[in-house]
């Protein structure tokens, strides 16, 4: 007997530590809620109404209370099924579950006075003659929780139907042994079915809501990129020669941070995404070009120095335009990285650069990168105002700036890496 009462008590605890699980969990609507602890709170009346019939200490002076017990609780546990099912999401359980307990409690009122479902003599409780009734209610409930179990379960369609039968097996096992047998562990199995069920259906929630999202992620990223390929055309359709630009720009700046990654270089801070991004946004890093006028971008000769002016807000014009219209399709990380490039990448390792003059480390890691792999292509590339310059040539140039113009670090890779840049 005092086994029987740790059973009913761990029922009892396991119930209570799922209401509150219940009552603390923010991913639930109010309607869920009510549902999932009425389901917790019927089997632990259940529980209890089994125990107070069967703990051994029968007194046939509380036989009214004890029938009335019964009645409550062979009017509830049919219903569990239905409770379940309402707390999962289907539509119409309130409807159904008044109509289960509205038959159950009426037929056992009915029956109660005649012992054709239970009865109580001086030595205790006993199955009446029709207590198949009270199975068949059970056979009914069962039969309808299997039905909806699977009709929700197809909600879910990224999870696969093996974890769907797992979680019927379990329910169903918990449920099948107080149909046939009077074991008084009954509704401990069910509660641990119970609470399988809910964790492995909650799972299944979250698990749709993370697919979801990245789904999500995926047509965001995709999105984002059509847009920069969409912006990077426009700077191809002013200036064939920028656009051819931008292609190659985009594979020297993956390959310089692949390489200083490998050699040690800044390794805080680049990383797969870094890489990433860097690769797909440099298309971007000119794209304030498509603001300035095509008298001064197209001039064949040298550019006054109030032209030349105008052409250095391409810099920041880039950032705005870059912030503009990626803000909203995109997070702030990514925001920024983008504007990074596109705003700072004409800055100088000697602060003599513009738009803002920074220096040294000051400027964004991604826009140094960026500088070497600009100037080193607008070099090797024949322009509408110079002759493209030899390879060899463009290498001397850039070593000559290395500490001046450039991060004196990255350069020394990108030297000792020719080869790769060609």
């Amino acid at each position: 007997m005092n086994f029987y009462v740790c059973i009913v008590i761990l029922t009892v605890l396991l119930m209570i530590a799922m209401t509150l699980h219940v009552f603390r969990y923010s991913g639930f609507t109010k309607n869920q809620k009510t549902w999932y602890i009425l389901t917790f709170l019927s089997i632990m009346v259940c529980s209890l109404a089994e125990y107070a019939v069967h703990c051994g200490y029968y007194d046939k002076s509380f036989k009214f209370i004890l029938t009335v017990l019964t009645v409550i609780q062979f009017s509830l546990a049919p219903l569990l099924g239905v409770l379940f099912i309402g707390a999962l999401g289907l539509k119409h359980q309130k409807k159904i579950a008044i109509g289960f307990i509205g038959i159950n409690l009426f037929v056992e009122i009915l029956s109660a006075p005649f012992g054709w479902i239970f009865y109580y003599t001086d030595e205790g409780y006993f199955r009446g003659e029709y207590f198949t009734i009270y199975m068949v209610f059970y056979f009914i409930s069962l039969l309808y929780l299997i039905i909806c179990m699977v009709i929700v379960g197809k909600k879910f369609s990224h999870r696969d139907m093996p974890t769907i039968i797992m979680v019927l097996v379990i329910l169903v096992a918990g449920i099948i042994p107080m149909s046939f047998y009077r074991i008084n562990v009954t509704y401990m199995a069910i509660a641990i079915s119970s609470s399988v069920c809910y964790i492995y259906y909650n799972d299944l929630v979250q698990q749709d809501i993370q697919v979801a999202f990245t789904i999500n992620q995926k047509r965001i990223s995709s999105m984002q990129e059509h847009i920069i390929s969409g912006l990077a055309n426009l700077i191809e359709n002013r200036d064939m020669e920028t656009g051819e630009h931008i292609t190659r720009t985009s594979r020297y700046v993956k390959t310089l941070a692949e390489l200083a990654r490998k050699e040690g270089l800044y390794v805080d801070k680049i990383n797969d995404e870094f890489i990433d991004h860097l690769f797909v946004l440099a298309p971007l890093h000119d794209i304030g070009k498509i603001l300035v006028s095509d008298t001064i971008l197209k001039k064949p000769g040298k550019l006054t120095s109030e032209e030349y002016e105008e052409m250095k807000k391409h810099a920041a014009l880039g950032g705005s335009v870059v912030r503009e219209v990626l803000n909203g399709i995109t997070d702030e990380e990514y925001l920024s990285f983008a504007e990074d490039i596109a705003t700072y990448h004409h800055e100088r390792w000697d602060g003599s650069g513009y738009p803002k003059g920074l220096k040294g480390e000051e400027i964004p890691l991604s826009a140094r990168i960026m500088a070497i792999a600009d100037v080193f292509d607008a070099l090797i590339s024949e322009r509408c105002y110079k002759k493209a310059y030899p390879a060899e040539e463009a290498f001397k140039i850039i070593s000559e700036e290395s500490g001046s113009h450039f991060d004196s670090k990255l350069v020394d890779i990108f030297l000792k890496n020719k080869d790769l840049f060609l």
